[in-house]
């Protein structure tokens, strides 16, 4: 499968050590309110076949778009700090969207107004 070309892999490295440190942050958060984190599944169905260096990059602004809602969910849902924090991992993973795909929404992290994801299908009613 493609892989990132070299002059984006320090922008690459940065955005998984970024995910990393709020998923870890998250772990945290859960546990402290007596909750039992899920981990992550061993693998996951790419959403489109990534055969080079620009599908690769297609798929990050693709994740950094996905990883946004769910935040914008726990913006929607939070209360306090933690929903500023929401706010702000909201924030950063758009960025990264916009980094990756040089394009942006209106409302990011809000599907529904922002309109679909690249790669994603149109919701249907």
């Amino acid at each position: 499968g493609g892989r990132i070309g070299k002059d984006r892999r320090p922008e690459a490295r940065t955005a998984y050590d970024a995910h990393r440190a709020r998923r870890d942050a998250l772990v945290r958060a859960v546990k402290d309110v007596g909750g039992e984190p899920v981990a992550a599944a061993a693998g996951y169905a790419l959403p489109f076949q990534v055969p080079d260096a620009a599908a690769a990059v297609r798929l990050a602004a693709e994740l950094e778009d996905r990883v946004a809602g769910v935040y914008g969910d726990l913006v929607r849902a939070g209360t306090g700090e933690r929903r500023r924090e929401a706010a702000d991992a909201m924030r950063e993973a758009a960025v990264r969207s916009v980094r990756w795909s040089s394009r942006s929404v209106a409302f990011p992290g809000l599907a529904e107004r922002g309109g679909p994801a690249s790669g994603s299908p149109a919701p249907t009613t």
